[in-house]
């Protein structure tokens, strides 16, 4: 079976070096049988990104079916995202392709490894729906204090005529923030608009006359 080893460090500098992820893992697919197809290390590169540039070429070429497995040192060496490990692990799954964390000892063909990508996958799910409970507490935390939640609106003509309007006739910054329920510096920056917005005409007038 041909392998793909895989190591990564966050940092170039510190002393860590990959060399020491990829000696341990040559000596384990040696022991196994299995020939080294490429090695691909990521130095510098953050778990938690998607994106990283050998993680890539590895994935590519698993797709490609260059190699028949996937050979890392840890699982964090691979993928620091729960999301990121469960979405990867089910592709690798559909292509055929195994995938072994070496210090974990971990084999996802095995019915073992298998019941461990499901657990990982609950895991993912659990954490998502905290993150989707801990969104919804502070939405409701912030409209019970008064707080506006959701796109702020856009200051668009329709804003800057109401504001213009509102000022003209004496209306407070306060009053024109809760007629329109907008928020007190949205005003004042409509306001801004339409102050340049008249200057520009002004100016355009005057040069239209001193034309004339």
């Amino acid at each position: 079976m041909r392998f793909g080893l895989y190591a990564r460090v966050s940092t170039a500098d510190k002393g860590q070096d990959p060399e020491l992820q990829l000696k341990a893992l040559r000596t384990y697919a040696q022991a196994r049988g299995w020939e080294i197809f490429d090695e691909y290390v990521d130095i510098g590169e953050s778990g938690s990104k998607d994106r990283r540039p050998e993680l890539d070429r590895l994935t590519e070429d698993a797709k490609k079916r260059k190699i028949d497995g996937i050979l890392v040192w840890k699982l964090d060496r691979f993928a620091r995202s729960l999301k990121l490990l469960v979405v990867t692990l089910e592709e690798l799954r559909t292509l055929g392709v195994q995938f072994v964390s070496y210090t974990e000892n971990l084999d996802f063909s095995t019915p073992a490894g298998r019941a461990m990508a499901n657990l990982i996958g609950v895991f993912a799910e659990f954490e998502r729906d905290l993150i989707r409970e801990r969104v919804k507490a502070g939405l409701q935390n912030a409209k019970s204090k008064g707080i506006r939640v959701g796109r702020r609106p856009k200051i668009d003509m329709t804003l800057l005529r109401a504001v213009a309007d509102m000022t003209d006739r004496g209306m407070s910054t306060r009053r024109i923030s809760k007629a329109l329920g907008v928020s007190k510096s949205l005003v004042h920056k409509a306001l801004k608009i339409s102050r340049q917005k008249t200057l520009e005409n002004q100016g355009s007038e005057n040069g239209k006359i001193a034309a004339s």
